[in-house]
């Protein structure tokens, strides 16, 4: 199940994402979107978990969820 996670603090890591989710289960893939040319991050992520059970925890306990003061989303992503 791959997820989207939103409105994050651009000062926000890959890892921080990673262990955010990885608390909730195993997290096959996570890729923090960076803009091509400053390298910084764009503010948004995907998550990939392939334990649907574990996903759909994270992302009702992850949605609006505050993390480096900001209220993230997570939803599930379009393909």
């Amino acid at each position: 199940m791959k997820l989207l996670v939103r409105n994050l603090a651009r000062t926000t890591t890959q890892d921080e994402i990673l262990s955010l989710f990885s608390a909730h289960g195993k997290v096959d893939e996570c890729s923090l979107v960076l803009d091509k040319e400053t390298g910084q991050s764009k503010g948004f992520a995907f998550v990939e978990m392939n334990n649907t059970d574990d996903a759909q925890k994270a992302l009702k306990s992850l949605h609006h969820a505050t993390v480096a003061n900001n209220k993230i989303r997570v939803k599930l992503a379009q393909d």
